[in-house]
């Protein structure tokens, strides 16, 4: 049997039949657990993205972040200014919270100055203590006329609410969590803002509050709008979306930035559009801004830019340039540090909470807001559905290496897809969730495509095993080169062995074939496992006979000896089976024929390697060695004996076995006389005093022979029958050849010219 052919022992059993076109092959395989198991794997990564748990959504966030600090909106000059009450001003002003009279001049000075609308990112819910009359009742031991004089004075909140009556000023709200909320609102009911409805009722969608944090009637009543200025953070604390609209006190209110847009343009209603995936956008300022399915909007953030920034005490003083805030927008608000509105961005920076106002208004005002359409989702799951079936359908029908070239160009054209959207349309697609579906599922498919590739390599080993020595298997599993055409000149230790009499043997089962198959099953198992167990390679077999050798492919120290050792164990291993065939006579009485079999070994140099075509070849071994050890298998036979020796082989183990020179031959097809022997023991055995007396019987027999004492020869014969006899061996076959040809010759003797070699006739 030949290395190919064991190859695809295994396989055979597998696979489909050879008429099956090779695609109907390859589609048989998807009925695969592997298959299965990733099919599993891409609906378990479906649920988990409706899901959506907080590990995979900040993942998705994590992702958009990165684009925003790759790609930060480069700053554009708008009609929006940040009036900032900030470090300076309070350092020239003095500590806030400032007395609302001061506010009063404030929103005057933006009027004068030509502000278009103004928004207060600041909540005036509570009387100003630094009032006048305030003051004077809080402090009973002034004196009456300071007393009367504080009292007399204008309230700071009337100045205020004068001052906002005089501008377009819009009050900034907040908003309480639910937990912190009472059941129901408390105080006079919200105004309501003029709005409509498009395509449904949004306040599923909606964040919704419960109740308002509002300023003083006053204000609010001198203000022509109210803005909502709450913003939430995700789960993480990074602040990336900013509502548009919302439900606050079961009213839709607008958020501070659209709301101070909707004052500018005059004031007029804002519609908010709703579709079956949720809020489609809020129609503001006769134009629609887009939203996310719950009314809010992803700001592409610019870095902080001080052109953006006015401060208050510079206003106040008059020291800002002229025209500078003419027909802006502005967002009264504070980046003083030690007023703490500063709010972690996704530009990886922390910044004030009404610089992220002012950026949602440049952005709805430029069109640059980031978009994530409510579609998203289902645009996502679509994808990573399919991309995972293509690679779940791929992963059978193309190698591995193809298979990993492929996976990468998914996930490339995934990351790719998702960051030029980003670059190009400003649509925030999330790469994550299919870029870890495909990850999850290739390793998947390469853990399952190893798993059965050990598995496969396991059988095949298995098959391989019952064959050639594992190190053998070994060495093929592991290196390419193993199996290309070459060999390598080494000295092998051969061994052939062939059963004696199978034609009989197969003739008593010649109505149990069956059984045969079963026989010679157990002969070549029992053949096989010493020259395994003692690190042989077998070659191949030839039907009942076997072929195998030492030191290749990998180095044995001591090849002969191994040789010798596995060709007694083989030996023992047959006399085993005859027992077990003769307690088992009485029911398969035909069958109980005793196996004989015949060894040959022999050392030598060879060439081994991978012998044969490109298509198919042996692993095997060439050489004079080799035939000669087939020919010494052939004449154990002739002398009666197991196991025959090449010299060589005998010289390389003298002293560790039982061995007995039997004669110089000139085997078939060789014109070199070879000394033969025979393996009759181990070391135990060639120590014995009997097994001496056999040897020193032996060698007198041949020595007559060669001589040419006939009569001296055919009485050492006899000697060597009983000698063997005493040692516990049966050597009565050389002794009646030798008797034989003394005969022969006696009768008819040999030229003058004879040398004692005897010529082989037959293999």
């Amino acid at each position: 049997m030949t290395l190919t052919q064991l190859a695809g022992l295994d396989a055979a059993k597998h696979r489909t039949p050879e008429y099956m076109p090779e695609l109907g092959r390859k589609l048989a395989r998807y009925t695969g657990w592997t298959q299965l198991a990733g099919l599993i794997i891409l609906i378990t990564m479906l649920l988990l993205r409706v899901m959506d748990p907080l590990p995979l959504s900040g993942l998705r966030l994590a992702s958009f972040d990165f684009y925003q600090q790759l790609h930060p909106r480069p700053y554009e000059t708008a009609p929006v200014t940040i009036l900032d009450i900030d470090d300076a001003s309070l350092e020239e002003l003095g500590q806030w919270p400032w007395p609302r009279s001061r506010l009063a001049d404030l929103v005057d000075a933006a009027e004068t100055a030509g502000s278009t609308a103004l928004a207060f990112d600041i909540v005036f819910a509570e009387p100003d203590r630094l009032s006048p009359g305030r003051v004077a009742a809080d402090n009973p031991e002034l004196p009456d006329l300071a007393r009367r004089s504080l009292t007399e004075m204008p309230d700071n909140d009337a100045l205020l609410a004068a001052a906002f009556a005089r501008s377009r000023v819009v009050a900034g709200q907040t908003s309480l969590r639910r937990s912190e909320a009472p059941q129901s609102p408390t105080g006079p009911a919200l105004q309501p803002l003029p709005h409509a409805l498009i395509g449904g009722d949004p306040r599923p969608w909606l964040l919704t509050f419960p109740r308002a944090i509002r300023n003083l009637p006053a204000l609010e009543n001198a203000a022509v709008g109210q803005g909502v200025f709450s913003v939430r953070p995700d789960a993480d604390g990074i602040y990336r979306r900013v509502p548009v609209a919302l439900v606050v006190e079961n009213q839709f209110r607008l958020g501070l930035a659209p709301e101070l847009l909707r004052v500018a343009s005059g004031g007029g209603p804002f519609a908010i559009r709703t579709n079956t995936a949720g809020v489609e956008g809020v129609v503001l300022a006769r134009q629609l801004v887009p939203t996310d399915r719950d009314g809010t909007v992803w700001p592409w953030l610019s870095s902080p830019v001080s052109t953006r920034y006015v401060s208050a005490a510079d206003l106040l003083a008059g020291r800002i340039p002229e025209g500078r805030m003419k027909d802006q927008l502005v967002l009264v608000g504070t980046s003083a540090i030690g007023l703490e509105d500063f709010r972690p961005t996704p530009l990886g920076i922390s910044m004030a909470g009404v610089e992220i106002h002012a950026q949602v208004l440049e952005n709805i005002l430029s069109d640059s807001l980031l978009v994530r359409p409510n579609y998203a989702i289902g645009a996502e799951l679509a994808l990573g559905a399919t991309l995972g079936l293509v690679l779940l359908l791929a992963a059978p029908l193309i190698p591995a290496l193809w298979l990993s070239l492929g996976s990468v160009i998914l996930v490339g054209g995934v990351a790719a897809l998702s960051y030029g959207s980003f670059v190009q349309e400003r649509l925030l697609l999330d790469a994550t969730w299919p870029l870890l579906t495909i990850l999850i599922l290739f390793l998947a498919m390469s853990t399952g495509n190893y798993l059965r590739e050990e598995q496969r390599r396991r059988r095949i080993r298995s098959a391989f095993g019952q064959y050639v020595s594992p190190e053998l298997v070994t060495r093929l599993s592991e290196s390419e080169d193993a199996l290309t055409l070459g060999g390598e000149t080494r000295e092998l230790t051969l061994l052939f062995s062939d059963m004696r009499g199978f034609t009989e043997v197969s003739e008593a089962y010649k109505e149990d074939p069956q059984g045969l198959t079963e026989l010679m099953n157990t002969l070549l198992t029992a053949l096989s496992d010493p020259i395994l167990a003692e690190g042989g390679t077998i070659d191949k077999f030839m039907g009942d006979a076997v072929m195998a050798f030492w030191n290749a492919p990998l180095s044995h120290p001591t090849p002969a000896k191994a040789a010798c050792r596995a060709a007694l164990a083989m030996q023992a291993g047959v006399a085993r089976l005859n027992a077990k065939h003769e307690t088992e006579a009485d029911t398969r009485k035909a069958h109980a024929a005793p196996l004989r079999i015949g060894l040959g070994v022999n050392t030598g140099m060879c060439v081994v390697g991978n012998m044969g075509s490109a298509a198919r070849f042996d692993y095997t071994a060439l050489g004079d060695a080799v035939n000669l050890a087939s020919r010494l298998e052939g004449q154990a036979k002739v002398y009666g004996v197991d196991i025959v020796l090449g010299d060589s082989t005998c010289r390389a183990v003298e002293g560790g076995f039982a061995t007995l020179e039997l004669d110089l031959i000139r085997v078939k097809g060789k014109s070199d006389p070879e000394r033969i022997h025979a393996l009759l023991g181990d070391a135990t055995l060639a120590q014995t005093s009997a097994f001496e007396a056999l040897r020193h019987a032996a060698e007198i027999m041949r020595s007559a022979f060669r001589r040419r004492d006939w009569h001296a020869a055919h009485t050492a014969a006899d000697k060597v029958q009983a000698s063997a006899a005493a040692a516990g061996l049966n050597l009565d076959g050389l002794a009646e050849l030798y008797r034989a040809r003394t005969a022969e010759l006696q009768q008819t003797p040999p030229a003058d010219d004879w040398d004692g070699v005897f010529t082989a006739q037959t293999k």
